[in-house]
């Protein structure tokens, strides 16, 4: 029986890209593959097949022969090359073509045992102040340290591995299930092509055992919300004398009772007195780095207004700058008026003189909705 078009087998054009042809194959693949099909020799043979047409036009040596010659290529019979799709048999490159197809869900490629120790996450909160200065803070990690009985090696008395019997030190072993062959993570050694024979009774041949760490962190200048700071080599020991992970500390910043930061700009709500706002007069606030400066509020100040004062913001991380501080005025209506008081205020209200108004925003605000309300009246 003739065999099929591998292009036509994988639903292909015939200029199609190696991505196209990945992502074909993997769909087929999925389908067919004889885990989800038990029993079922249709699939195992159809599944057979497009393994087959893959290796072929996913290289680009066996491509180029097959568009030239077609099958013919590869078919000892008639001259063709050997090695190439016929000699698949599921035997030797299955592993590669499984570990494509599913590599990504089983946790990754294969290859040897990952023994370096895990990376570790410290939060750490400081004030705004220690943002803006910078501290060295005392933190304590609990982890996982290099055992000093067996100084890591996992042996009894520092006694050091020797080769794994089962997979003779390569860490895999391959297992021949039905028509192909499966390579795993040995599970003697798990992966490490080495096992102890002898293992130290303090980590349990680990190398490694548990404590909690005292380590001091430097925290610069104008560090920001989310800033992350790696110590490398402080995190997790590696097993058995393998290198250990690093520590990354976040670093939050804790709502200060004052002031308000945006990047390296502080931003301050001070109330005014009513007075002072229609009056003028100044007012002294406080600034990040422990200091007071004076602003002056000019006669007339609405609540809102701004006033900068540049250089007394936050320090900019790795620089000698600093960003500027803002103060948002908010005039304050007095309360709790005495009898005296009130009067005063309406005398104020009614030597007001006629065509100048002490309240323009106001009167300006009154006018539009007049006008709003005349206009629904006529139509």
């Amino acid at each position: 029986m003739a065999k099929q078009d591998f292009y036509e087998l994988l639903g292909v054009q015939r200029g199609a890209s190696a991505e196209e042809l990945k992502k074909a194959y993997r769909k087929l693949a999925m389908q067919f593959h004889p885990d989800r099909n038990p029993g079922d020799k249709a699939a195992e043979q159809k599944f057979k097949d497009i393994n087959e047409a893959y290796d072929v036009l996913k290289d680009d040596q066996k491509r180029a022969a097959y568009d030239r010659f077609g099958h013919a290529a590869f078919d000892p019979a008639q001259g063709g090359m050997r090695g190439g799709a016929g000699d698949f048999g599921f035997a030797q490159g299955f592993a590669d073509i499984f570990d494509e197809m599913f590599g990504e869900f089983m946790g990754g490629r294969r290859g040897g045992a990952n023994l370096r120790g895990a990376d570790l996450r410290y939060n750490l909160e400081i004030d705004l102040e220690d943002a803006f200065g910078g501290k060295q803070a005392t933190i304590r990690v609990p982890t996982s340290v290099m055992c000093e009985a067996c100084s890591g090696s996992g042996g009894e008395k520092g006694a050091q591995p020797a080769t794994c019997p089962t997979c003779r030190g390569h860490g895999k072993v391959r297992a021949q299930q039905g028509f192909f062959t499966i390579e795993r993570t040995c599970p003697a050694c798990h992966g490490a092509g080495r096992v102890i024979q002898n293992p130290c009774r303090t980590c349990e041949g680990t190398g490694r055992t548990r404590k909690e760490k005292t380590l001091q962190v430097n925290i610069p200048a104008g560090v920001e919300e989310g800033t992350r700071i790696r110590l490398a080599g402080e995190g997790e020991a590696g097993l058995r004398g393998a290198p250990p992970g690093d520590l990354y500390i976040f670093l939050a910043i804790k709502p200060h009772r004052l002031f308000q930061r945006d990047g390296a700009n502080i931003f301050c709500k001070v109330p005014i007195p009513m007075t002072t706002a229609a009056l003028g007069g100044h007012i002294e606030v406080p600034t990040v780095d422990g200091g007071r400066a004076k602003v002056n509020i000019p006669e007339g100040t609405q609540s809102g207004a701004q006033f900068r004062l540049r250089g007394k913001g936050m320090s900019v991380l790795r620089s000698a700058a600093r960003g500027d501080m803002f103060i948002e005025a908010a005039v304050e209506t007095p309360v709790n008026l005495t009898k005296r008081q009130q009067e005063l205020l309406r005398e104020f209200e009614e030597a007001s003189p006629r065509g100048r108004s002490t309240s323009p925003e106001s009167e300006g605000f009154f006018a539009k909705v007049k006008e709003f309300w005349d206009d629904l009246t006529e139509k």
